[in-house]
């Protein structure tokens, strides 16, 4: 198996279960101990985990984009609250937006007033918030289940054969150089047919996450149109991303 397929498999593993140690990893991938702690001092560079005596736990889980099968994450909820609020005055009645699985968009769902609107998502936990909301389009596209999401290529054929307004985009992170990165493979392209298939791409990213970059690079910063975050975000972070070209908005 090759390095960045351990990494993913690493995450996956965190995901499910928030700690593991290294010899479970080492059992199930099928590698020496001394490389698995190679992996996860890697993985903690980039602030996906964080090392414990005998193995790691998971740092951020709201980062990831795949929120817990059992509950939604509701960290930085007050600047979850932030960017929703923004997202909020780009949607008019009658549009036709995506939003992207995570928690940010999970927000903005809930906040969306029972208007006539279309909604394309893969993310079962804001289709949950919405299909109460009889006003509301709801297009769900196919493809396999993840964790709280809908992947692979059934999702992502479906996506690119739709007219899509506005996308809000979430990320793990986002970089100057690396742009928008997530973990894992499997959302890869189905975030790259959301943004092939949007007139305009918005990223909904908190500030913490501004200068992070994770194994998968899903976007540049020249792909999204604009990033709306929240007010804790330095003006001089802001200032060397809209130098590159991209708008940052906050409240």
């Amino acid at each position: 198996m090759n390095p960045l397929r351990r990494y993913e498999t690493i995450m996956e593993v965190l995901l499910a279960q928030k700690e593991v140690t290294v010899n479970e990893l080492s059992e199930r991938l099928e590698v020496t101990g001394k490389t698995i702690r190679e992996d996860l001092a890697k993985l903690e560079e980039k602030g996906l985990l964080i090392r414990i005596h005998g193995g790691a736990m998971l740092a951020q889980s709201d980062q990831l984009g795949i929120l817990s099968a059992k509950e939604p994450n509701i960290k930085h909820a007050d600047k979850k609250s932030e960017i929703a609020s923004l997202a909020l005055r780009y949607i008019q009645p009658r549009d036709i937006i995506a939003l992207d699985g995570g928690s940010t968009t999970l927000e903005i769902a809930r906040r969306l007033d029972n208007q006539p609107l279309t909604v394309v998502t893969n993310d079962l936990y804001i289709i949950s918030e919405l299909v109460h909301k009889d006003e509301i389009r709801l297009v769900v596209p196919g493809g396999y289940r993840l964790r709280n999401m809908l992947a692979g290529p059934e999702a992502v054929d479906y996506v690119r054969g739709l007219n899509i307004q506005k996308s809000f985009i979430s990320a793990t992170g986002v970089h100057l150089l690396h742009g928008f990165t997530i973990y894992t493979n499997d959302l890869v392209e189905y975030k790259r047919a959301l943004i092939s298939s949007s007139a305009t791409v918005y990223g909904v990213i908190d500030h913490f996450k501004f200068g992070q970059c994770a194994l998968r690079t899903f976007a540049s910063l020249s792909e999204v149109s604009m990033i709306l975050t929240d007010s804790g975000l330095s003006e001089e972070t802001a200032q060397q991303f809209r130098d590159t070209g991209i708008g940052i908005e906050t409240l």
